[in-house]
């Protein structure tokens, strides 16, 4: 149920090793697309192995689900107000589902949600078909990879797998054995959910250390990538990278699904997050400055490149982006400055008219790195120009 960035990924490797899958969707151009082999999200190597599944037969996409043995909650989880978690997506599919369930079958959630959320929806199950409770085997097992490398990560990272009950653990454990070479790790569903949780507000923490050491550098003139390369040369110093925020629909939203439900017991959680939202409103500021400097120097409004839209480097994903905020702030606040936009991975943006990456830099006065993206990576340093360099392309 859901065939997007980690959804179609996992259906197909599922089917590549021999399972027979339904993949559904309720965007009908998502399902359309699907079907005829193309790959509506960049992930290298997957259209080959959708294309091959598709003609052996093993996987189709619908609108609608299908009777099956084993139904996969794989939907968005985005929070709403004032950063509260919204599993309305997750109880929508598993109410789609309630009519085609029957004894013996698996139900998994693998989008990552707020502690309970498994044992919610067992009882919204076992509420509308009581006839089903302890006939049916019930689990949660998030996923943990990395776009750009799903194929590898679905395969060889290990997974974390709790059930309602230990048969429930056992039964999703022998579904997943089927394509997971990584360790399958027992434990129950609230467990499981928490340390999906807490793998993301990790990093989310371990970033907003990176990110709030380049304030205090950019303030002291200091070099923060030169900083922290000499600190990573301590043998258990191993500082992260800082960016221009944290994005997309992991790092960027998972802390908050702890801070909505234990506000008092989260606070370093929330200072994190805190920081990496304001490192994003510090680089649009920064940007904003450097404009009206410009102006002020050279007597004219400066060209300004804005390089990159999606969250994480080579990739089309944009949710959360800082990146893509950045650029919205500045557009509104900067807006009769000629602002060229930036995103390689993406053909056509619904706002802003992309400009190929070469010609913006050529043009642009002022140069913002956001995304470091590989492409951008080929741009040389250019003294004439004014770079702010926000991902660390020249780690200046």
């Amino acid at each position: 149920m859901g065939l997007g960035y980690i959804g179609l990924p996992t259906a197909i490797i599922a089917a590549k090793h021999g399972i027979d899958v339904i993949g559904v969707d309720i965007n009908p151009k998502v399902v359309e697309v699907t079907n005829r082999g193309k790959l509506h999200i960049i992930e290298p190597g997957m259209e080959e192995m959708l294309q091959e599944v598709i003609a052996t037969g093993k996987f189709k996409a619908y609108t609608t689900p299908q009777e099956s043995d084993a139904y996969f909650m794989v939907v968005p989880t985005p929070f709403k107000g004032d950063h509260e978690p919204d599993v309305s997506y997750v109880e929508a599919a598993t109410r789609a589902v309630l009519p085609l369930l029957k004894e013996g079958d698996l139900y998994v959630i693998e989008s990552t949600s707020p502690i309970g959320t498994t044992e919610m929806m067992a009882n919204i199950i076992f509420t509308e078909r009581p006839e089903l409770k302890g006939k049916i085997y019930i689990a949660y097992c998030p996923e943990r990879v990395l776009p750009g490398n799903v194929i590898y990560e679905l395969v060889h990272n290990d997974r974390v797998i709790g059930g309602l009950t230990p048969e429930s653990t056992d039964k999703a454990i022998g579904f997943y054995s089927q394509f997971v070479k990584g360790e399958l790790h027992k434990t129950n569903s609230r467990t499981a959910e928490m340390c999906k949780l807490t793998e993301n507000s990790s990093r989310d923490v371990q970033i907003a250390f990176a990110n709030e050491l380049s304030l205090i550098c950019d303030k002291a003139g200091i070099n923060v990538w030169e900083l922290i390369n000499l600190a990573n040369k301590h043998p258990r110093v191993n500082i992260l990278q800082p960016g221009c925020g944290v994005g997309g629909h992991c790092i960027a939203v998972d802390p908050y699904f702890i801070t909505a439900d234990y506000p008092a017991e989260s606070k370093i959680i929330a200072t994190a997050r805190n920081i990496n939202n304001y490192k994003s409103l510090w680089c649009a500021e920064k940007v904003k400055n450097t404009i009206l400097e410009f102006e002020l120097k050279n007597g004219r409004k400066p060209v300004v490149a804005m390089m990159g839209l999606a969250f994480k480097p080579n990739i089309d994903d944009l949710r959360e982006s800082p990146a893509a905020n950045i650029v919205g702030n500045v557009v509104k606040i900067c807006g009769n400055t000629e602002i060229l936009v930036v995103e390689p991975n993406i053909q056509e943006h619904g706002t802003y008219t992309l400009t190929d990456y070469r010609e913006a830099f050529e043009r642009a006065d002022i140069v913002v790195m956001l995304t470091a993206h590989n492409r951008f990576k080929e741009l040389p340093w250019d003294e004439k120009k004014t770079i702010l360099d926000f991902c660390g392309i020249y780690k200046k």
